[in-house]
């Protein structure tokens, strides 16, 4: 061979296995020989097969590595000129916010050709032009309470001071929801936002006090917490996922649940299933739940279970450029094809003809691909634990095993393609973990988890349903209305 690849290398095998074939058919080749060559023939496909695998690379398009470990240059191929189109922002301005609007008419009084006399002439139209600028202001509030003596009993009395004035100076909720802000939202370093503070309104607020305004609005927001768990009980389906996140120099995980407008941080030194039983959402649940084929999650039988499409995409792009097999190809074009004729369909599922034949066809595929794949060797007798299956094999057993969880989106309306939702609120922890590299402490990690749930949650709810939640619960600060006035990026 005058070059080594996967072409040129599969053609070989296949020529070999050609010529030892006819040999056979000409008697040329023993009973003996001819067990033995086909054994090792078989040997060769499969360590082919995971060679292929191992040399093909791995990219945020074949695989679940995601974009931040990919080179720009590597990223951008096949994706020039796309439209860049993100998640819609909230355009509603802040409501603690103030907009002084002046219009100011720039007269003309003589003609600059001729210095005619142009006072009386009426004006014809006009020409703007607008600047826009910011002014930040601090606002200060003195309550002076009167001191009398009572002229009959000598008693000294003191003026009452409002209810949110408990000491000789106190900051503002505007303060804090900005400070809460700064820390959660745009995460800022602590030192930073002191500093930043202090350039402000002159006044140097420990970073002890800075954080105890993150753990008041932790402790405020933990009724909502309970309701908004009860609420995702109740949601047809949810989406979940995990990620790691470092605390104290430990690696904890961040687990997350997602259903309509609500989303839920929960962090656990575990991710498995110690981790779900002490969250204890999925445990009480009885909807579909939408990950991606992660085992603990599966182990739940009494729940629906909705596997990510684009996990099983990217796997089967990646088996396709690594071993060209056929079956991949046909699965992948079976999966996105079903998804564009779902997400075109009023009642958002197939009909029970189409749905039939999806299924006649993906176990078609499923058939076919079991004899296109290279047969696993025989468990050899005495040996402990699992056989190494190549990542194709692996692949196949889970659309073999798993097809009513593959093919749910196609049958449920209130089940999603794929398990963006829980990626994607997730990703703004992943953002917080490379600014700050890790929490210190423990609190203000299970701190972050709710706030950031919280702000997610309003981000996606109407801003008339969170005013009027906001007013109605007794349970909600005036920091947290402040808070939801800084929209969540």
């Amino acid at each position: 061979m005058s070059s080594l690849d996967k072409t040129s290398v599969r053609t070989e095998v296949s020529r070999l296995k050609t010529d030892f074939e006819n040999l056979c058919a000409d008697g040329k080749i023993t009973a003996e020989s001819k067990a033995l060559m086909m054994s090792m023939f078989l040997i060769v496909e499969l360590i082919l097969s995971i060679f292929l695998e191992k040399s093909t690379k791995k990219t945020n398009q074949n695989s679940s590595i995601p974009s931040s470990q990919t080179s720009k240059d590597e990223s951008s191929l096949g994706h020039q000129g796309g439209n860049g189109k993100g998640k819609k922002e909230n355009d509603n301005l802040a409501k603690n916010t103030r907009v002084h609007e002046h219009v100011t008419i720039s007269t003309v009084s003589f003609c600059d050709f001729c210095a005619e006399d142009l006072t009386a002439i009426s004006c014809t139209l006009h020409e703007r032009r607008t600047k826009i600028d910011i002014v930040f202001e601090k606002v200060v509030e003195h309550v002076d309470a009167e001191i009398k003596q009572c002229p009959t009993c000598k008693a000294t009395i003191k003026g009452k001071f409002p209810a949110n004035m408990h000491g000789p100076l106190q900051y503002g909720e505007g303060l804090k929801a900005f400070v809460i802000n700064l820390l959660i939202c745009q995460m800022v370093s602590l030192n930073r936002v002191q500093k930043l503070v202090n350039s402000m309104i002159g006044e140097v607020i420990s970073e002890s006090t800075l954080l105890k305004f993150v753990l008041r609005l932790y402790q405020a927001l933990e009724a909502w917490e309970l309701d908004a768990v009860e609420q995702l009980l109740n949601a047809h389906a949810i989406n979940v996922d995990e990620t790691s996140l470092r605390v104290d120099k430990k690696n904890h995980w961040l687990h997350v649940y997602s259903a309509g407008h609500i989303t839920l941080k929960f962090l656990h030194r575990k991710r498995g299933k110690a981790a779900i039983e002490a969250i204890a959402i999925i445990p009480r649940y009885g909807g579909v739940i939408i990950h991606d084929c992660w085992a603990s999650y599966l182990s739940y039988l009494h729940c629906g279970h909705g596997l990510c499409g684009s996990h099983l995409l990217r796997e089967l792009t990646f088996i396709f450029e690594s071993n060209s097999y056929a079956w991949a190809r046909n699965m992948k074009r079976l999966l996105q094809e079903t998804c564009i004729k779902v997400s075109k369909s009023e009642e958002k599922k197939l009909g029970d003809k189409e749905l039939a034949n999806l299924q006649k066809r993906y176990r078609a595929i499923v058939t076919r691909g079991a004899k296109e794949m290279p047969a696993i060797p025989p468990k050899t007798s005495g040996k402990r634990g699992k056989l190494a299956k190549s990542d194709a094999h692996n692949l196949l057993e889970r659309f073999q095993n798993h097809e009513a969880s593959v093919l749910l989106f196609a049958k449920n309306p209130h089940v999603s393609f794929t398990n963006n939702r829980a990626e994607q609120d997730l990703r703004m922890s992943k953002v917080k973990q490379k600014v700050s590299g890790c929490f210190r402490t423990e609190i203000y990690a299970l701190a972050y988890c709710r706030i950031s749930s919280y702000l997610q949650t309003m981000a996606n709810m109407p801003w008339l349903i969170v005013e009027y939640q906001v007013i109605c619960k007794p349970w909600r600060t005036k920091a947290i209305t402040l808070l939801l006035l800084f929209k969540w990026h």
